[in-house]
């Protein structure tokens, strides 16, 4: 059985390679052996790899999954045999999520209905407890309030939209091409429906709208009282790759007194008078890194009702996710490194 994992090389290339992996036999007493039909190909982070110690010679690709039940170890009580389940292997995970069986623990894993299809539930896990973790846990918003999403369509975007869009919030976003500002623009809460999700769509590649205008006359100067960035531009002067994300200053003049920011950006640093900015308006800044709920299980019944949730609305059709096309099992390794250049957005690959 072979799977696809990456080996970090010089200068940051990194080479996906397919190994032969095993199977275990025996499977531990809360164990769960699945049989693998979709796995999302994510980028992945060296990094948060070596913070954590868990570097790797091979480190495994694939880790939001959908599967079929095969076996359940003896003190499993989630599970039976055919069982269809979704999930999200851990950091630590030895196999790949593209190997044709995996073995995990059954806290790693929830229920999938039975009309969600096995490219949406791999698609939609991850995406959607990042966007249960920005909006909820970390930004805790409430009806009334206006968010703001950066690049709103791309995979984590969209499900944020629409999540805060359930939930009563308005909701603005940023569009980094005139194909994604198309898209968003168009987006519906249903089918049938006329009505858009969004309050307003500011495409940020057209160098004629401005961020920080487009969001002050929406919300009357006072400032929007969440903000989900996917980036950040920490200096003026930044590779090519980060000319479409803010400026941190630009962020802390859009947050309205008491709101809050959730940031991607690991490396963000505040000099004094962006604390002092923050301190002025009562406002916070939280690190969004959904990893926490796997790498602690201080909440762990928390972590499994978020996944649970996620999949119940991705069946009601509150979550509707936007991909590409699934790609075959022979095309992942390709894929896969066009997603870790960001070359494209995520990818899918079912096993027919």
């Amino acid at each position: 059985m072979k799977g696809l994992y990456c080996k970090p090389g010089d200068q940051g290339v990194v080479k996906f390679v397919s190994q032969e992996t095993n199977v275990p036999t025996n499977i531990g007493n809360h164990q769960v052996k699945v049989q693998v039909k979709s796995c999302a190909l994510s980028p992945v982070d060296f990094k948060l790899y070596e913070d954590l110690k868990l570097e790797k010679e091979l480190v495994p690709v694939g880790r939001e999954i959908a599967g079929v039940v095969l076996q359940v170890g003896p003190k499993v009580t989630f599970f039976q045999p055919d069982d269809e389940v979704v999930g999200i292997l851990p950091l630590e995970a030895e196999q790949s999520g593209l190997c044709s069986v995996v073995v995990t623990d059954e806290y790693n894993l929830v229920q999938k209905p039975e009309k969600v299809s096995w490219f949406e539930a791999a698609a939609v896990i991850k995406d959607g407890l990042r966007a249960y973790t920005a909006l909820h846990t970390l930004a805790r918003m409430a009806v009334g309030q206006t968010v703001l999403v950066l690049d709103g369509a791309g995979p984590f975007g969209v499900l944020t939209i629409q999540l805060a869009h359930y939930h009563g919030v308005k909701v603005l976003a940023t569009a980094l091409s005139p194909e994604d500002q198309k898209f968003l623009e168009e987006l519906r809460p249903s089918v049938g429906v006329q009505e858009s999700l969004l309050a307003r769509v500011i495409g940020v590649w057209d160098s004629k709208e401005d961020l920080v205008d487009s969001c002050l006359e929406e919300t009357g100067g006072l400032g929007v009282d969440i903000i989900i960035d996917s980036g950040v531009r920490l200096y003026d002067e930044e590779p090519e790759t980060q000319r479409q994300c803010p400026h941190k200053h630009d962020l802390l003049t859009l947050l309205s007194v008491g709101g809050h920011w959730v940031t991607t950006e690991q490396h963000l640093q505040l000099d004094p008078p962006d604390s002092h900015i923050l301190f002025l308006k009562a406002a916070s800044l939280s690190f969004l890194n959904d990893e926490v709920w796997t790498t602690s299980r201080a909440k762990q019944g928390r972590y499994l009702h978020i996944l649970k949730d996620v999949m119940d609305k991705l069946c009601t059709g509150t979550f509707r996710p936007q991909l590409e096309d699934p790609v075959p099992l022979y095309e992942a390794t390709v894929s896969m490194e066009m997603v870790q250049r960001k070359q494209t957005r995520k990818r899918i690959a079912v096993k027919l």
